[in-house]
């Protein structure tokens, strides 16, 4: 059942996440990119200058600062995603995809100023709740352009708040829990029930203060994070910094070109390398996906187009910061395309399973030897792989064969994936890898600059960040089920996002394939529902930025002051 629930993902991400599907979000970029005059310019300086308080003032509605705005906005993007999903990216693409993921990063500057500007000139006021965000942009706008569209309005808001939720458990919570999990298990050996209960209870007690303990919290964890990590970060690189030009040379040739197989990874082809860079940056930075403005509708403040200046920061450093910054220590590391960490003392082969259906092939890896870990004692659910060459009908091609162990009165067993194949696959590699998927990855990269580094670092950034996101994106799915079910279903919503925290530490997720074709559903359908959305009312955003840039500069200081 798991199986085949994975096969249908990763056909409906391969629809969702097409190719031509990509160069049509490139080029809505593009698109505001011009349309802007290049508003990621104005986002790098009347930005700051926003959220350093130059233009603060008591006007307008809302609860929180630009600063706090940002910070909750942020702490659902730069998180476990920029660790994670980075590590994500390369493992599977390669140095090609840090490239595709700076375009994101780029092009996301201009795409999130402009819907963060629309979500901000049609967000409600409801008592003394401020509410904003794609479905209330169609709620309250589209009867102002089509005015006997008012049911078609509400299906199209109500279709993004199903979207909205997808991602919410999706990229928003499984990936975070399950990352967190995961890292803490692979460096420390805790069990993931006892993770999944901590960040539930953690999580729970946050998100029931609503947007201003989001804001604040996130406005506290975020910044001091960011500023930890990066210090880390930069310190990794400068230990590796004499293969810095080399490197930055391979990310632009790669991106252009397929990647052969080295060690741990199995290559790949241009567009693989292409559409993982794009899908794990548009996951990261959440550009065009209509979640991030929900937290900036909250914002205190009398002009629309200031916030949507201050979310054009957002995938700055998201992106163009940490993701870059998280890519570079774990390419300059090795660890990427590492040779086996342990040896085989015998060579495994794969043997065949016995089935029902006869016109069909499986095999399992036989019996073999696990030797000793050499950091700590092996647990339950450990993971660890090997390079198998898989015959097809067009080509041989490698495949990472996973193993779960489990701890059985002293003895290690391995419980090996089954593989389907017509002929006897055959182990490629040298040896057994250790499984680091997401964050263990770039934590195993930070500890080839320093030892313990990344087991504590990232650890703790992975944990904080994780945490962080969780809050916001319980708050976005908080406002989705507001605008379909109302405020009073918000008490069942809260405690079920507390649950599914837990059960995603506990097995409900078990593997990277997995992981990424949830968060790629998630992420995907948002960006198809938003997107048009985002085109539609664009004109309307663009008036008044240009509006709002056209007062002359010494207008905006006599504000400034003033204020």
């Amino acid at each position: 059942m798991r199986d085949m629930f994975n096969q249908v993902l990763t056909v409906v991400n391969g629809i969702i996440w097409h190719n031509v599907v990509i160069l049509l979000l490139l080029a809505v970029g593009i698109l505001f990119t011009i349309w802007s005059k290049f508003g990621q310019v104005r986002a790098l300086s009347h930005g700051f200058k926003i959220i350093r308080g130059d233009f603060d003032s008591e006007k307008g509605d809302g609860a929180i600062s630009h600063f706090q705005a940002l910070s909750a906005a942020l702490s659902a993007t730069v998180g476990v995603g920029n660790i994670g999903g980075t590590a994500l990216a390369i493992s599977m693409g390669g140095p090609g995809a840090l490239f595709w993921m700076w375009i994101v990063g780029l092009l996301g500057m201009a795409l999130k100023t402009v819907e963060v500007t629309v979500t901000m000139l049609y967000r409600k006021k409801e008592g003394d709740q401020v509410l904003g965000g794609p479905m209330w942009v169609v709620d309250q706008g589209l009867k102002d352009i089509f005015p006997s569209f008012r049911s078609v309005a509400k299906f199209v808001a109500g279709l993004f708040c199903i979207t909205l939720l997808i991602a919410t458990f999706t990229g928003g919570l499984f990936f975070q829990a399950w990352n967190a999990a995961n890292i803490t298990q692979q460096f420390f050996g805790i069990p993931g029930w006892i993770v999944g209960l901590i960040l539930a209870v953690i999580v729970g007690s946050v998100i029931l203060g609503g947007i201003q303990r989001i804001g604040t919290v996130a406005g506290k964890i975020v910044p001091f994070m960011c500023t930890i990590y990066m210090l880390a970060a930069l310190y990794a690189i400068g230990v590796h910094s004499a293969k810095i030009p080399s490197l930055i040379q391979e990310i632009f040739s790669s991106a252009f070109s397929s990647s052969s197989a080295q060690g741990a990874f199995l290559g790949g082809t241009f567009g693989a390398i292409f559409s993982i860079g794009m899908q794990r940056a548009f996951f990261s930075s959440e550009a065009g996906q209509g979640s991030s403005p929900i937290a900036h509708a909250a914002v205190k403040t009398d002009e629309p187009v200031r916030e949507g200046v201050v979310a054009g920061l957002e995938p700055f450093i998201d992106t163009i910061v940490v993701c870059t910054l998280t890519g570079l220590v774990i390419l300059l590391s090795g660890v990427w395309n590492r040779a086996a960490d342990y040896s085989f003392e015998s060579q495994p082969i794969f043997e065949q399973v016995a089935a029902a259906d006869s016109d069909s092939k499986t095999w399992r890896l036989g019996d073999c030897q696990l030797p000793e870990r050499s950091d700590r004692e092996w647990v339950d659910a450990d993971r660890i792989f090997v390079i198998a060459t898989i015959q097809s009908e067009e080509q041989p091609l490698q495949q990472q064969v996973t193993g779960v162990i489990s701890i059985e009165d002293g003895k290690r067993n391995v419980e090996w994936q089954e593989v389907a194949s017509e002929t006897q696959p055959v182990v490629q590699s040298e040896g057994f890898f250790i499984a680091y998927d997401g964050a263990a990855l770039a934590a195993a990269a930070f500890n080839r600059s320093g030892d313990g580094l990344g087991k504590w670092l990232v650890t703790v950034a992975t944990w904080l960040f994780g945490i962080s996101t969780m809050i916001s994106w319980s708050y976005y799915g908080e406002q989705g089920v507001t605008y379909l079910f109302g405020r009073h279903s918000v008490l069942i919503y809260r405690l079920l996002f507390c649950l599914a925290i837990f059960l995603s530490c506990v097995g409900l997720v078990q593997s990277r394939t997995e992981l990424t074709n949830l968060s790629n559903l998630g992420t995907g359908v948002m960006l198809w529902v938003n997107i048009p959305i985002t085109l539609l009312f664009a004109p309307v955003a663009m008036r008044h930025y240009h509006a709002y840039f056209a007062k002359s500069e010494e207008s905006l200081d006599d504000e400034r002051h003033s204020a």
